[in-house]
């Protein structure tokens, strides 16, 4: 999931910069590079979350909801921020907090999941 969300990521990216620039607004523009700067941040996030699940034997359902949580953030945050830049669709703007709410619950599952650690870290 992780992998496949920063190709993803990449690719959007590239789409902006090179597809996009002459054919979007300043302002779409800037909209769609910031959902895909949070693309980017959040696609690390829910790597890190995944591997410290396994090596840092952290609580599970604590890291199995700030995954769920990242990845849904960046659907709900960045997806809607895109299709905002490239429909100018205003209705898109309305979902962008959802996701950013999202998060803010994802990174609060995986402090969670330090403090009700399961276990020894990997050698």
């Amino acid at each position: 999931m992780a992998a496949f969300l920063g190709m993803l990521a990449v690719a959007l990216g590239a789409f902006a910069g090179h597809g996009l620039e002459h054919r979007l607004s300043a302002s779409a523009l800037a909209t769609f590079k910031t959902a895909n700067q949070y693309h980017f941040y959040h696609v690390g996030a829910l790597f890190f979350a995944l591997l410290s699940g396994v090596c840092f034997k952290l609580n599970q359902r604590a890291v199995h909801v700030a995954v769920i949580g990242f990845a849904a953030g960046i659907i709900l945050f960045s997806g809607s921020l895109y299709l905002l830049a490239l429909t100018g669709e205003r209705l898109f703007a309305f979902i962008t907090p959802v996701g950013g709410v999202v998060w803010i619950g994802a990174w609060a599952a995986l402090a969670l999941s330090s403090v009700l650690k399961r276990g020894e870290a990997c050698k």
